[in-house]
Parts: C-alpha cells; structure tokens; sequence
C-alpha cells in the first residue's frame, strides 16, 4: 500500500526508501496554485489518441490529462473506450479506494505508467519531477472525468477531497512482481511546499 496519511493529524518525518506493495490537440499547462515557494501547474490536457498520448508522456516526462465525455441517456450514463490501443499483456488493472482526508503519496516507478481515473468522488491527483523540481496537480473524479498519465520516473500520489470516499480505477502498463517490485517510496509531505490541503477562501 501507499504511504497514507490523515490531512487532519500531525506529518510523519520525511523518509525516503524503496519497497513493494500492491498496489490531437493539446493546450498549454497552466499555473494552477502557487504554495509557498512551489509553483504548481495543471497537467497538459490532451485529446487524441490514448497511444499518443502515452509517447506524449513519456516523450516529455510530464503528466498529462486526457479529458474523457460521458455518455448519458434516460437509463444512466457511461464512460466508454477508455484506453484503447495501450493497454497490453504485461499490464495489470486495480481498483482503490481512499477515505475522506487521506494522503496516499508519495512513490514512482522505474518503467511503469500508470492511468488514473477517478469514478467515485474525487481526488486530488499530485506529480513531482525531482530532477528539476516541477509539480503538477489536477481534481479529478465524476465532476471532472478523465485520465492522468503519469509516466516514469514521475513521484505521484492522491488525496481524497470532499466528504465521501474516493474510487480510483488504475491501469499500470506492467503488473506487480513480488519477487522485483518497481515501486520506490517517500513520506508524503517529503515534498516541501505541495499543497495537499485545501485551499481556503
């Protein structure tokens, strides 16, 4: 699992380690919020093609967010043709849910891409580049549906906002190997100045 902490109690010492658990057209990035000396961007949205998006991600080591439009009719609605044309063999689709006020953040990957979509409630999806710093943050959940590319070798995590659980439907492009996990993790407020907590006023 996640690192996981409450919004509502006190922050754990930053850590870094290494561990296994389960686990077109695009417009420009913009500044989304600024928190203390960390400037926070939207991730790029993106709408062609689900592979091209992903070269996209991985071409330029940065999030990316590929709006998704529900169908709707007088017996529901539906979110169709997701990721056609990336998922494969190798990878693995799971299903999390994360209770009002939780942190789960932060790890990366060393060859894996993850997809986020949120279908219940929302998150507050975070991604951080160490090598230069850069943050990127987005909502997203059944008010803002879509997916959020997050290629290697990305920090990421999420925090639930609102007042009900959060479900996050996540496709990994390669599954959980027990005996050599990919998975490298650190506190979540390890990263100084990202703004996991609502902003008020």
């Amino acid at each position: 699992m996640d690192a996981v902490m409450s919004l509502t109690t006190s922050s754990s010492p930053p850590a870094s380690q290494g561990r296994g658990g389960p686990a077109g057209a695009s417009t420009a990035a913009s500044t989304a919020a600024v928190s203390g000396a960390m400037r926070v961007q939207s991730p790029r949205l993106f709408n062609g093609s689900w592979a091209d998006a992903h070269d996209l991600a991985r071409a330029e080591l940065k999030p990316v967010f590929v709006p998704v439009t529900p169908y709707a009719d007088d017996r529901g609605w539906s979110l169709m043709n997701c990721l056609q044309g990336v998922m494969n063999a190798q990878g693995q689709i799971n299903y999390s849910v994360q209770y009002p006020g939780i942190v789960k953040a932060w790890h990366r990957h060393d060859k894996q891409t993850d997809f986020w979509m949120c279908v219940m409630g929302h998150v507050k999806a975070g991604v951080w580049r160490e090598s230069d710093g850069k943050a990127w943050m987005i909502v997203t959940g059944e008010q803002r549906p879509g997916v959020l590319l997050v290629p290697p070798p990305l920090w990421h995590g999420a925090a639930c906002v609102g007042p009900t659980p959060s479900g996050l439907l996540y496709y990994v492009t390669h599954a959980y190997d027990a005996a050599k996990p990919d998975e490298h993790r650190r506190a979540w407020d390890s990263v100084t100045g990202f703004p996991w907590l609502p902003r008020n006023g």
